[in-house]
């Protein structure tokens, strides 16, 4: 099944915006400046860095390619929602969306990892930065959980994808990290600077987002659910 060039452009905004939001991007930076202070040469730092948001990447790959062709791959399930999925896709964007929009707020546990597995992690070279980059990519909070789980694999699940989706979802949430590890090699003063101005993009994006998500919602509600044709 060919998955549509909307569905992908779709899949990295929702990687990109994931990789913003205010708790993974609260710790991308973190992590990174922590990965640079425990690395000498500044090259080092910027492949410890790539390593971190490779991590991250390839969690979220593994995990949406597992939840989507662990729904496919059940024929029950997959045949309901083949007839249900746009049913079921109008509730949940709107849900969706007013998390995003902060007027719902999900409930979803706070996981942390403690300052000694971070600290033991960065100073494991290239396969430290990558593991602590996996254990914080599965670390999800409200805005985060609401984007992969409401917004990527339902979307994953109704284009039939089980790879392409998650892998560009994946890539979407490395690429900011991949700009603040870089930025390190020229001071922590570009990072700050880079900071402000994706917190600043990233309070315009998240609500026009959720906007959409809600329009779109209240769209497949209206048409296939209470049958109006607009």
């Amino acid at each position: 099944m060919i998955v549509p060039l909307s569905a992908v452009a779709t899949a990295v905004w929702l990687g990109i915006l994931t990789s913003i939001s205010p708790c993974p991007l609260a710790s991308n930076v973190a992590a990174v400046s922590f990965l640079g202070r425990q690395v000498a040469r500044p090259r080092r730092a910027l492949l410890a860095g790539l390593a971190y948001s490779t991590g991250r990447a390839v969690t979220y790959v593994v995990v949406g390619s597992l939840v989507v062709g662990s729904v496919l791959s059940i024929p029950s399930v997959s045949m309901f929602l083949q007839h249900r999925m746009n049913q079921l896709l109008g509730p949940l964007l709107v849900v969706v969306g007013l998390a995003l929009s902060g007027w719902v707020h999900l409930p979803w546990p706070a996981w942390s990892w403690g300052r000694g597995t971070s600290e033991r992690l960065a100073g494991g070279g290239v396969l430290g930065a990558g593991t602590l980059g996996m254990l914080f990519a599965l670390s999800f909070c409200p805005v985060s959980a609401g984007l992969f789980f409401g917004g990527l694999i339902p979307l994953a699940v109704s284009s039939r994808s089980q790879v392409l989706l998650p892998a560009v979802y994946g890539i979407g949430t490395a690429f900011p990290v991949v700009v603040f590890a870089a930025l390190l090699v020229f001071g922590a003063h570009g990072v700050g600077r880079l900071f402000g101005v994706v917190t600043r993009i990233e309070r315009v994006a998240r609500p026009v987002t959720a906007i959409v998500f809600i329009l779109a919602g209240l769209y497949l509600l209206s048409t296939h659910v209470f049958g109006f044709s607009i």
